[in-house]
């Protein structure tokens, strides 16, 4: 069975993966403009350049931090949550804002971290453990729902990032 992270751990791992992000601003300034990627459709993130990483990174923390918290107000069996990336509205949101400057994406960035940070805190051992029921993966707990779509998937954008810049990767 999967070791459950703590509140704390994630958080650190959140805050860490922001700043490496934060800290890839002027080179990803500089980088201006960059070419337009698909984003529609089953074409793979791998694919993205830095405005469509960054858009998507303001979307999809809030986006999941309200899948958990539809899992943890559900009542009986798993709870159905969660989308897949042929999603319109997510493809519609990324396509809107990676037009936005780097600062404002990176400030939606942070504040979203910031409400994970508020929020996980006040998890019980039973929140940690309720279940969503997720279209394609079946059962996941919230533990599971934030290491898989939050937290390894924030960190996972950073060694994109960092790649796309022609930097190291990954988060310090």
């Amino acid at each position: 069975m999967p070791v459950t992270p703590t509140a704390k751990e994630s958080i650190k791992r959140l805050t860490a993966a922001a700043a490496a992000i934060r800290g890839m601003a002027g080179p990803i300034d500089a980088g201006r403009p960059w070419p337009v990627a698909l984003v529609v459709g089953e074409g793979p993130e791998a694919d993205w350049g830095p405005p469509e990483v960054l858009g998507h990174l303001t979307e999809m923390l809030p986006y999941w931090l309200g899948e958990i918290e539809r899992v943890l107000a559900g009542t009986g069996g798993p709870v159905p949550f969660g989308r897949t990336v042929t999603d319109q509205l997510r493809s519609l949101t990324i396509e809107r804002d990676r037009s936005l400057p780097t600062r404002e994406l990176i400030g939606r960035m942070e504040a979203g971290v910031g409400r994970y940070a508020g929020r996980l805190p006040e998890f019980s051992d039973l929140d940690w453990n309720c279940l969503g029921l997720h279209p394609r993966l079946g059962d996941m707990t919230v533990a599971a729902i934030l290491e898989r779509f939050v937290v390894s998937h924030l960190e996972e954008h950073v060694v994109q990032l960092a790649a796309s810049l022609g930097g190291p990767a990954g988060p310090r």
